[in-house]
């Protein structure tokens, strides 16, 4: 994972983009983790109010990936807390980005690891086993294909069909 890059560098190179190859993520995320910086391929999870994907996923090696959970934007639930965050940071996700809540937010801060959501909501998921995996996801009224590419900094967060750098 390349922390050599800045979004905004990225969005003069391609505002005049009209192929959907570079897209530009509404600036409704905030930081969670201690990385304000991350970039990685993409591998996705839907999944609503049922947090069980997610945390198959973060179970596995992340190989610098970055997980893109479209959770409905439900502010109703906790998709990720402490232990899910611990579990990116040990198997080398470089980042998660949620279309909805995460809770444990002081544990989530000393993560070396880049979480972006909506809002913190203390309140867990239930465990459904409900939702897929490596689809494309609808996050904020932007696709994100599996396999694409997310760089996020302080600046704000872009998805290329392509790598960047």
């Amino acid at each position: 994972m390349s922390t050599d890059f800045s979004t905004c560098d990225f969005c003069d190179a391609h505002k005049n983009d009209v192929t959907g190859a570079f897209r530009v993520l509404p600036p409704a995320f905030r930081d969670y983790g201690a990385l304000r910086k991350f970039s990685g391929p993409v591998f996705t999870v839907q999944c609503f109010e049922d947090n069980s994907l997610v945390k198959a996923a973060l179970d596995t090696e992340g190989k610098g990936r970055v997980l893109v959970v479209d959770g409905g934007a439900s502010l109703r639930r906790a998709l990720l807390g402490g232990n899910l965050g611990a579990a990116a940071y040990a198997n080398g996700w470089a980042g998660v980005v949620i279309d909805g809540c995460v809770r444990d937010v002081a544990e989530l801060a000393e993560l070396r690891v880049g979480i972006r959501a909506l809002a913190a909501m203390p309140l867990p998921t239930e465990k459904r086993g409900q939702g897929q995996s490596n689809v494309a996801v609808h996050i904020q009224n932007i696709w994100v294909l599996p396999g694409e590419w997310l760089y996020a900094d302080e600046d704000g967060m872009v998805v290329s069909a392509k790598a960047l750098i």
